[in-house]
């Protein structure tokens, strides 16, 4: 089943704050990535707990937030660039939060999300996104990443090709279009 998301604003004609874009894009992260975890699981990955499930989670979110990153770079000078994607991250912190919450019991589970961004960031920025999407190093980190949280066990060991070569892109994908419609 396809996952519908709405990224064309009610009012279109009403200017949006690039916080209003960003909590808009932040929910539509979540949602990618949450149907990107769950595939894995349809396509016959296991994970041991719902902790697993959630570090997988993150690492979409992680992964789209850089995408965001490289789309807003042709698009915005780097003063609303820098707006958009602290208050982007800040919006899927709050999601991280409450999710973990909701599945794990009371904790911190933002700031754990904040420092595996700081450090991904750096990884990320070794690899590039070009006009046809993310190129075969960029994906292969996601997968690399993933297959590192899902293990080593029988049934994970080629889940680094299922993200790389379909969920992965199709993740990038569903963003990237959702984020185009949001600046329309």
């Amino acid at each position: 089943m396809a996952l519908r998301i709405k990224s064309h604003w009610k009012d279109e004609d009403r200017e949006r704050s690039l916080p209003d874009i960003a909590s808009a894009l932040a929910y539509i992260a979540w949602r990618i990535a949450m149907e990107k975890a769950i595939n894995l699981h349809c396509q016959r990955f296991v994970y041991r707990d719902d902790a697993q499930r959630l570090a997988v989670i993150q690492e979409y979110l992680v992964f789209l937030i850089q995408v965001a990153d490289r789309l807003s770079h042709g698009d915005l000078d780097d003063q609303d660039r820098r707006v958009l994607i602290t208050e982007l991250a800040k919006n899927v912190f709050a999601h991280v939060q409450d999710n973990s919450q909701d599945l794990l019991g009371p904790g911190d589970y933002g700031s754990p999300f904040i420092a595996l961004l700081n450090g991904r960031s750096g990884e990320y920025a070794e690899y590039q996104l070009a006009d046809d999407g993310p190129s075969y190093a960029f994906l292969r980190h996601l997968g690399y990443e993933i297959q590192t949280l899902m293990g080593d066990k029988e049934e994970n060991r080629w889940v680094i090709d299922q993200v790389m070569d379909k969920d992965g892109w199709d993740a990038y994908k569903a963003f990237s279009k959702a984020y185009r419609d949001l600046f329309e």
